[in-house]
């Protein structure tokens, strides 16, 4: 009779609806879910509580400050189920999966950002398409931004070192450098070379010259807190000299496209003869995450948005380079390198 009532029971699923489309469902909300559920374990402290060790439910929840006692109990049965803690002689454990989401900065930053921000851009959506306020999430969440920009380094960072390794350059700049790890890992692949880092954010510039303190390479490195714009413009003693690479990695999308060729043009001025620009950005493709990353840049104050390969290839030609190629730096994902060198005459010409 159960086996005769499981089969009636799978024909009305069958005949119901779409399968297909109730299984993807399934599988998109579970995962939404887990996301959730892991930022929740983030956000009240009961990962970084159980670090040190195991500890009762009563200890628990005084080290968290949860006094409501059977939501707060049922809620650590949630994070049990989902695999980041355990309950072993009714102590609590962090499972391997709490401690990866704990202990692994980019894990973490893909919850936050991914239950925040990432997420509230759909939930707000009517509002916006309506003509209400666009958003500011490059200003409110800048920090988290970056952190989770860190997951595709490995890849920029890589190619990144064989092309400085490949041109052998005497001086590198780096526009908008950020926390100055790029400036850095160039400086490491041309042990010659001297270079500047330039970054509109004064906690971006600290943590530049906290990188390169660390990395040992003050003596060959310095960090300008300014818009480069304004340095071209003002013929700032920083960028007297000419420069043999200038990179500008994730910066062009936060530019209005009618601004774009106008500072890549600044940059192609300050190279050296054959000197080459080098431009890493995410870019519009049709996939999901392209899309979605597009849409949450258009949805910025700023009149924001990714570029396609095609407009990477016409900024870099009409800035006056040559020689201009665009390569993917990680396959099936929408991060590119664009370059572009300065012919020999043309560059020394622009110096003068």
């Amino acid at each position: 009779m159960a086996r005769m009532l499981n089969a009636r029971a799978t024909w009305a699923v069958l005949r119901a609806g779409d399968l297909g489309a109730r299984l993807r469902t399934l599988r998109d909300g579970q995962a939404t879910l887990r996301l959730h559920i892991g930022a929740a374990a983030l956000a009240t402290g009961v990962l970084a509580s159980l670090r040190e060790g195991a500890l009762a439910t009563e200890e628990l929840a005084a080290r968290t400050g949860a006094s409501a006692r059977r939501p707060f109990e049922a809620l650590l049965r949630v994070f049990a189920a989902a695999g980041l803690i355990s309950d072993r002689g009714g102590r609590w454990r962090l499972a391997r999966r709490g401690r990866a989401l704990l202990d692994d900065e980019w894990v973490r930053a893909a919850h936050e950002a991914f239950t925040s921000y990432q997420v509230d851009l759909y939930r707000e959506i009517g509002p916006l398409l309506a003509g209400g306020p666009l958003r500011r999430d490059v200003d409110r969440h800048g920090g988290l931004i970056a952190r989770l920009s860190t997951g595709f380094e490995p890849f920029v960072l890589g190619d990144l070192t064989r092309r400085i390794s490949t041109v052998g350059p005497r001086r590198v700049l780096d526009a908008g450098c950020g926390a100055g790890v790029n400036l850095a890992t160039m400086l490491s692949a041309a042990p010659g070379a001297t270079g500047v880092g330039v970054d509109t954010d004064p906690d971006a510039v600290a943590l530049a010259e906290g990188t390169l303190r660390a990395w040992r390479l003050t003596d060959r490195a310095r960090v300008v807190h300014a818009d480069v714009r304004d340095l071209v413009r003002e013929r700032a003693d920083a960028l007297a000299e000419p420069f043999d690479v200038v990179l500008l990695a994730n910066v062009v999308y936060y530019l209005p496209p009618t601004e774009r060729v106008d500072l890549l043009r600044d940059l192609a001025g300050l190279l050296a003869p054959g000197g080459v620009v080098l431009v890493v950005t995410t870019v519009a493709e049709a996939t999901l995450g392209s899309r979605h990353l597009d849409l949450l840049f258009r949805a910025q104050e700023g009149q924001m948005q990714l570029p396609d390969d095609g407009e990477l290839r016409t900024l870099l030609r009409d800035a006056g380079l040559g020689s201009v190629e665009v390569t993917r730096l990680l396959p099936g994902a929408p991060l590119a390198m664009a370059s572009g060198s300065a012919p020999a005459a043309e560059a020394a010409a622009t110096r003068r």
